[in-house]
């Protein structure tokens, strides 16, 4: 009786352990969950770098001003010349190949 008592008791114990609130699988999932998290604060970091460097470019290099204005505001300098290519579609195929006339004896 003491013996399937400590067993039931033994069991109980070892299922908190691996479902409980703070067992097993919920310890993985914090995991995965942080790792996700440290992965975006990873690439919001590399994104808040690049974004300072344009910044400090933007405010110190008028190279940077300009090309920024030209890009985004299609602006031109005094004696350019601005050309606009437009796309045009491919012909379409005829849908029937022209037919040869057989050569008749």
């Amino acid at each position: 009786m003491v013996g399937l008592l400590l067993l039931v008791v033994g069991g109980a114990i070892i299922v908190d352990g691996l479902v409980g609130e703070r067992g097993l699988v919920a310890m993985l999932r914090a995991r995965q969950e942080y790792d996700g998290l440290s992965a975006i604060i990873g690439r919001q970091r590399t994104e808040n770098a690049r974004l300072r460097e344009e910044a400090r470019r933007l405010s110190e290099d008028p190279a940077a001003i300009e090309e920024v204005a030209r890009r985004e505001l299609g602006l031109i300098k005094p004696g350019e010349r601005l050309f606009i290519v437009k796309d045009i579609p491919p012909a379409k195929p005829s849908a029937e190949p022209s037919a040869k006339p057989s050569a008749k004896p």
